[in-house]
């Protein structure tokens, strides 16, 4: 049986975004991969944001974005997004604010309407990124 050395995990955890409101962590970083939980349009003192989708959608990527950087890197470092919408009729909304935090080199998403999210939220969006240096090929 082939030997293999361990991976470090370092929990991510900074009080510029709302506490985890479950049994799960704000992001794990794991070598040079962070993996950021889904984040709702939630205040710090854990409330939804009133307004809708959008205000929802501009304080969850707030969230993240201040995730990211506890981490250690930046929007510009995220590889791969996951939006969850309760209603998809709201997906060019949701993009016109996500196209304001993400302006080039644009991750890979997957967007899906699903039947409920946490606090009733209208919107949930999750991330990988990358911690280091990411540099774009020509």
């Amino acid at each position: 049986m082939l030997k293999m050395s361990g991976f470090v995990r370092r929990i991510i955890q900074t009080a510029k975004a709302p506490s985890a409101i479950g049994p799960y962590s704000q992001a794990v970083l794991v070598e040079h991969t962070l993996y950021v939980s889904g984040q709702i349009g939630m205040n710090q003192a854990g409330n939804l944001v009133p307004g809708g989708v959008v205000p929802e959608t501009e304080q969850a990527l707030k969230n993240m974005q201040a995730i990211l950087e506890e981490a250690g890197t930046t929007m510009n470092n995220v590889v791969k997004a996951t939006v969850l919408l309760d209603d998809i009729n709201n997906f060019g909304a949701v993009n016109e604010v996500y196209s304001k935090f993400f302006q080039k080199s644009f991750p890979a998403r997957a967007a899906y309407q699903v039947a409920a999210l946490p606090k009733g939220a209208k919107v949930e969006i999750e991330a990988i990124a990358i911690v280091g240096t990411l540099v774009d090929s020509q």
